[in-house]
């Protein structure tokens, strides 16, 4: 099956006056019917290929590099019936510096509790000062499969609370705790699309229903979100802090560079074994 991308470069069309307000009002908008039937089979299969690479043993996937690992799913980057949402909040100076592919099969029996809500973005909630935090970011995601009824491994978020910089949590993510009072699931069906602001409260709930479920997702921020110069990744004789300052800390991945991984990162050690860090500062809790 060939793609049903237009032959033709098409920027699409800017955000009406009325998404605009929504997309204010409640960090996210649902816009159906993004890709038709074809376009749904063609990347559902594209996607089926990059699970049984990255997947083989068929538990859930969380594959970082959407292009890189799936190049077929390249026209999603600028797809024109949603790219002008993006062009619209952010401008023309952007690029994608994060996506991923998900697959997530039926959930079968009880599950470990993990607390999930939290906003994208990772350090960002810590490291900026500015209060409401800024938008910084927004994501596309496309959905491939149905998840037009709960149940179905749907995003949840609490509408409008993008301009919130805290909600009430469980002190370890182990432990349970309900959702937010305001949380919704968010349906959608097969070939629609969610444009979401990055400051949204958000969490992925389990599927439990028979479909696997699936969807791509690409987010985009300012160009200059990035080193200025080209970086070379091995710079012989230097520290391992002057490593990481300098772009070069090896297995350290992007995902990692949002901060999930501390004990990872040569500075946040040398802090803590010189007894430099300090709870009372968001940038510097241990």
């Amino acid at each position: 099956m060939t793609t049903t991308v237009p032959a033709v470069q098409h920027p699409g069309t800017a955000m009406t006056a009325d998404q605009r307000a929504q997309f204010e009002r409640d960090g996210y908008l649902v816009v159906p019917g993004v890709l038709d039937a074809d376009e749904v089979a063609h990347y559902t299969e594209a996607v089926d290929r990059a699970y049984e690479r990255h997947a083989p043993e068929g538990g859930p996937m969380h594959l970082l590099g959407a292009v890189p690992n799936c190049p077929e799913l390249a026209p999603l980057t600028d797809h024109p019936a949603v790219f002008g949402l993006v062009w619209s909040i952010l401008g023309w100076n952007v690029h994608i510096y994060h996506s991923h592919l998900d697959v997530h099969p039926t959930v079968t029996g009880d599950q470990p509790f993990r607390y999930q809500w939290h906003q994208d973005g990772g350090r960002q909630n810590r490291e900026i000062e500015t209060h409401p935090r800024p938008r910084m970011s927004v994501k596309l995601t496309y959905w491939l499969t149905d998840v037009s009824v709960p149940g179905r491994g749907n995003l949840k978020v609490v509408p409008g609370s993008h301009t919130t910089d805290w909600i009430a949590g469980p002190p370890t993510r182990s432990m349970p705790w309900p959702d937010p009072e305001d949380a919704i699931h968010v349906t959608a069906n097969a070939g629609d699309a969610v444009f979401l602001d990055r400051r949204l409260w958000h969490a992925q709930s389990d599927n439990h229903s028979p479909i696997t479920r699936a969807a791509a997702s690409f987010a985009y921020t300012y160009r200059w979100v990035r080193a200025r110069e080209e970086l070379k990744r091995e710079h012989p004789g230097l520290s391992p802090v002057q490593q990481q300052l300098l772009g070069a800390l090896g297995a350290t991945d992007g995902d990692h560079a949002w901060g999930h991984a501390p004990h990872g990162v040569p500075l946040y050690t040398l802090l803590r074994e010189t007894g430099n860090l300090d709870p009372g500062y968001p940038h510097l809790k241990p």
